[in-house]
């Protein structure tokens, strides 16, 4: 087991508790503050964790919901298998066999 940090996005949480059930409800608040989001990006926003988030988004979302950042995002702790050699040295997922490609030469060479 490995251990690496990853991000719990809490935006869908906060909504809900805000009594904001769907993604569209955003949209014209956003727009408020400035920010213009399609119904589609909205979408995306809420559904999964962003990978790139703008500082005026992340301000105008702490705005809308009365929150902080660290409300919206999280760091968590995320434990990942690793493959462990076998005793042949191989990891426990093999690699697919290794195709040798054959020369044939002509006759008489």
């Amino acid at each position: 087991m490995t251990k690496t940090k990853g991000v719990r996005w809490n935006l869908r949480k906060l909504m809900a508790a805000q009594d904001m059930f769907q993604t569209t409800e955003l949209v014209p608040l956003l727009a408020e503050r400035g920010i213009h989001l399609s119904r589609e990006q909205v979408y995306r926003l809420v559904t999964q964790p962003p990978q790139r988030l703008s500082m005026d988004t992340l301000a105008a979302l702490c705005d809308i919901l009365a929150c902080t950042p660290n409300d919206l995002i999280e760091v968590v702790e995320v434990r990942q298998q690793v493959a462990k050699p076998t005793a042949t040295g191989e990891t426990a997922a093999a690699a697919p066999p290794t195709r040798r490609t054959q020369l044939r030469r002509p006759e008489g060479l």
